[in-house]
């Protein structure tokens, strides 16, 4: 359930990257601000995804000191 919730949020992610770039192009918005939200939240939503859905799940090794 995990994996699949994490390729529902790389879906996503593209979602909000193509809402970004067509309401740019059909509204001609020039604000910087949503770009900038956009690509942020886009980030973010495609790395957590990508956490998610990957099969091995990177932990930090406890350290022994031998």
């Amino acid at each position: 359930m995990k994996k699949e919730f994490g390729k529902w949020l790389m879906d996503i992610a593209k979602y909000i990257a193509t809402a970004v770039v067509l309401s740019s192009v059909f509204n001609e918005i020039d604000s910087w601000q949503m770009y900038v939200v956009g690509c942020a939240s886009v980030f973010l939503i495609l790395m957590v995804g990508l956490w998610m859905a990957s099969d091995k799940h990177f932990t930090r090794r406890n350290r022994s000191n031998n």
